[in-house]
């Protein structure tokens, strides 16, 4: 089976929209992640840790 981490980072960030958190393991993810979130003006905190990477979304209004 092929996994396609593109397509993961996609789903996580459509998580972020829709206003869940959001969890990546790997750094290639983490970067995939963090990239389309910059490109689509999108605000999270992002809390680093030895076993991954959360994005939780933040509101406009923070």
């Amino acid at each position: 089976m092929v996994i396609n981490r593109k397509e993961i980072a996609r789903g996580k960030v459509a998580e972020i929209k829709n206003g869940f958190s959001a969890f990546a393991e790997t750094q290639e993810v983490i970067s995939l992640v963090k990239k389309m979130l910059e490109e689509e003006n999108i605000s999270v905190h992002i809390d680093e840790t030895e076993k991954g990477c959360w994005f939780i979304p933040v509101k406009a209004d923070e």
